[in-house]
């Protein structure tokens, strides 16, 4: 097994590499690079340059993982030199793939030190990084790699217009502008100010550009950051998810929030000290399984360019705080004190969303696909809120349930019967209990009592 020596060939040309480095390029039998994309790559003419992986690799991991497999091979011939851009121990994927390879003994490497951008970009912000505590991230993998951070930042491997478009977006509320730092240490660098929303508008990139952010008022939520990421590569990359359509998933949809309900009826009938951890942990995945329908749909409409997850969120949020006056509005409330509170808001929270989507009846936006059960206590509820009782309650309410299965044995109908069961839905709703509920715990006992009595 021979040696691989990494070397960096600093930020700019072959001005910054340091005296070991051109020993070891003199000394080297043979020499590879990563990418003939740096300025000082011409000091090594006849290096083999791996760019042909970046034309054949589907993501840039891949590429880094095809790009060490070939040096770990080639190391078996025997003493070997390996140059990257920069220093070998900032950002440089390929060179961490190799340590992990020495580290279960599948190569020989040996990492020299080398002057990397930030030597340059320090003198150039005057700043020190450590009194000023930067953190230092990859554009390519910002929304993650910058959750929960409010900055200082200075952002590498901004080589294209979809990365500084990423960075962008992946912020809710940016800061007025951010410097833009490109080819440091050569003769056309380039330190300039740029407006944040015109940040992948009016650069125009290359892969010596990097991005110094002073300070982020609103930080990356990280789990959902790498969750959304999660379902991208998912939907590029699994046969099964690239497929799949709004209305192919609409099952899956139905089934996530039933399979989430069937934990939280186990749970609700267990009293907080007595529900067990495993519950609880089942209920988490349950509602992970629901949160990547919603996450799925959203990248369908990434991909159009219609919507993201972000516009889902930003969507709810905006209603939630507009259906909310007593609480976020000018006469906000000191809080809901009992039942009659809880009541009077459901009233205003129908009277909003019917003035907000321009509802001209109670009827309007009633969703047609519920159960039956629940469609009618939606149903009644919507008439109550425009004022117009559903039947009677207490004692006239069990009548009107009487006199409905009375009607229904002298003359049956499926009418007749529909009125009963809508009649019931009041009662339970006046005593309330919700009506889905009872009638799914009726059925479950009756279950149960059929296994009895075939044991």
């Amino acid at each position: 097994m021979g040696t691989v020596t990494v070397v960096g060939l600093g930020p700019a040309d072959e001005l910054l590499l340091t005296t070991q480095t051109r020993v070891a390029l003199e000394a080297a039998p043979r020499c590879f690079l990563r990418t003939r994309m740096h300025p000082a790559a011409r000091v090594l003419p006849d290096a083999v340059a791996f760019d042909d992986e970046y034309d054949k690799g589907e993501s840039f991991e891949a590429v880094y993982e095809a790009i060490s497999e070939r040096l770990i091979l080639e190391s078996a011939e025997g003493d070997l030199l390996y140059a990257v851009p920069g220093s070998p121990l900032i950002l440089e994927r390929t060179v961490e793939l190799l340590r992990d390879a020495a580290a279960s003994g599948r190569a020989a490497v040996e990492i020299l030190p080398a002057m990397s951008f930030l030597d340059v970009a320090w003198a150039r912000l005057g700043i020190d990084p450590v009194t000023d505590g930067v953190r230092l991230v990859d554009g390519q993998d910002f929304a993650f790699s910058a959750a929960g951070r409010t900055g200082p930042l200075l952002v590498a491997h901004c080589h294209d217009r979809r990365v500084l478009s990423d960075v962008k977006l992946s912020v809710e509320d940016g800061p007025e502008s951010v410097v833009v730092l490109q080819r440091l240490g050569l003769p056309d660098e380039a330190v300039f100010e740029v407006a944040w929303d015109d940040l992948d508008r009016e650069v125009e990139p290359d892969h010596l550009t990097s991005l110094w952010i002073p300070e982020l008022d609103t930080p990356v939520a990280a789990e959902f950051v790498r969750f959304e990421e999660l379902v991208r590569e998912l939907r590029e990359r699994c046969p099964w998810d690239r497929v799949q359509t709004h209305g192919s998933l609409r099952k899956h949809l139905l089934e996530e929030t039933y399979e989430a309900l069937e934990v939280l009826d186990a749970r609700s009938a267990l009293s907080d000290s007595e529900v067990e951890a495993d519950i609880d942990a089942h209920l988490v995945e349950e509602l992970g399984d629901l949160l990547y329908q919603i996450f799925f749909h959203a990248r369908l409409g990434a991909e159009r360019g219609s919507f993201t997850v972000a516009d889902v969120a930003r969507s709810v949020h905006d209603k939630l705080v507009a259906r909310h006056p007593h609480v976020f509005g000018d006469g906000a409330a000191d809080g809901v004190r009992g039942p009659e509170d809880a009541d009077d808001m459901a009233r205003r929270w129908e009277e909003i969303k019917r003035d907000e989507k321009g509802r001209a009846s109670a009827m309007d936006g009633v969703p047609m696909t519920l159960p039956a059960l629940m469609l009618a206590a939606k149903v009644q509820e919507r008439s109550e809120s425009a004022g117009l009782e559903v039947g009677r309650v207490g004692r006239a309410g069990v009548e009107d349930v009487r006199g409905a299965l009375a009607a229904a044995g002298r003359t049956p109908s499926p009418e007749r019967v529909g009125e009963i069961l809508f009649e019931t839905v009041a009662l339970a709703r006046w005593l309330d209990i919700d009506p889905e509920t009872a009638l799914r715990g009726a059925s479950l006992r009756f279950m149960e009592h059929v296994r009895s009595a075939e044991r």
